[in-house]
């Protein structure tokens, strides 16, 4: 087999192994008592109904002990395929002989490295409970799926890309991005789970899907957590867009040109600065705060593929 061919089978593993992850986090998600499940709604029907539940958990047809197990195996499968994806980046760059953002291919499998090496050291670090990989996995994937649309041939980097810039300015946009990715998980999350929370307490009926947030950490923890991703993450999109300028004036002689790709990553930077803002203003801004950062990955995600597949401009290398 060709390097390629190694990093090409390296990738497709990586799929699977973060599927098989994704189904044990579930497992644990779903069966393990220590998850908090309902505490507003026990407390209001009272003892007996709390009484009924427990008898309803006790048939499960899997074992908290069980469940903790899979979600161990979970754990295990996500540093498995993370490693194997690093292994695949490493081998197509041995192939290459150049630094692997040469397209948007392989920029998109560098943001699900950023994301999950990101996720790994939150639970890790004991900030996030482990469960929680289920949503960290499935978004992941998801990125690595789509990827495989726009998948483009190990070859050189055009004359264009070929510069050092290239592994300061792309490598910080892609921590930058993978690290913001885990932080929009968490702001849906955190919404979902405020609004699972008023449900609960105006005593209406919870269906699915929100009744998937009933296992979820309280609503605070989570919107603190996303809170904290994104105060580290900005300041590296902030020096990624200024070192995208500092290449652009040593390749075009300018350091803005109002390039589609320059223009809306400046809008992403701007919708993350008002995330910030509103985060530290008042109750109603704050409580608002979460829908801007979804907003802040919406545009992100727009840079990378309605721009890049849809806008001509100075960005428009090596086809995407």
């Amino acid at each position: 087999m060709t390097g390629a061919e190694v990093a090409n089978a390296l990738f497709v593993a990586t799929i699977l192994i973060y599927a098989g992850a994704m189904f044990a986090y579930a497992v644990e998600y779903a069966f393990d008592k220590r998850a908090p499940k309902r505490a507003k709604q026990v407390a209001a029907v009272g003892a007996a109904g709390a009484d009924a539940r427990d008898d309803d958990a006790g048939e499960a047809p899997i074992s908290p002990a069980a469940a903790r197990g899979a979600g161990r195996l979970g754990l295990i499968l996500t540093f498995l395929g993370t490693a194997a994806l690093a292994t695949s980046i490493v081998t197509r760059v041995i192939h290459t002989g150049r630094w692997p953002w040469g397209n948007m291919f392989e920029y998109t499998v560098g943001v699900a490295l950023a994301g999950m090496v990101t996720w790994l050291i939150l639970v890790s670090r004991g900030s996030v409970p482990r469960r929680l990989g289920l949503f960290a996995t499935f978004a992941v994937t998801m990125v690595l799926g789509t990827s495989v649309r726009v998948y483009t041939e190990a070859g050189p980097l055009v004359p264009a890309l070929d510069s050092y810039w290239i592994v300061i300015h792309v490598t910080a946009a892609i921590a930058a991005s993978g690290i913001l990715l885990i932080g929009c998980v968490f702001a849906i999350l955190h919404l979902l789970k405020r609004r699972y929370d008023r449900q609960v307490s105006d005593g209406k009926p919870v269906r699915f899907p929100l009744n998937v947030a009933e296992r979820l950490p309280d609503a605070t923890a989570l919107e603190r957590m996303t809170f904290k991703i994104h105060v580290f993450a900005f300041p590296l999109l902030t020096f990624g867009i200024i070192a995208g300028s500092v290449w652009a004036h040593l390749a075009w002689g300018r350091y803005w040109a109002w390039d589609p790709k320059e223009v809306w990553a400046f809008i992403a930077w701007v919708v993350y600065a008002a995330y910030l803002h509103a985060r530290v203003s008042g109750r109603s801004a704050k409580a608002n705060a979460p829908w801007i950062a979804i907003l802040g990955y919406a545009v992100m995600l727009f840079n990378l593929t309605a721009v890049n597949l849809v806008f001509d401009g100075l960005h428009s290398y090596a086809g995407v």
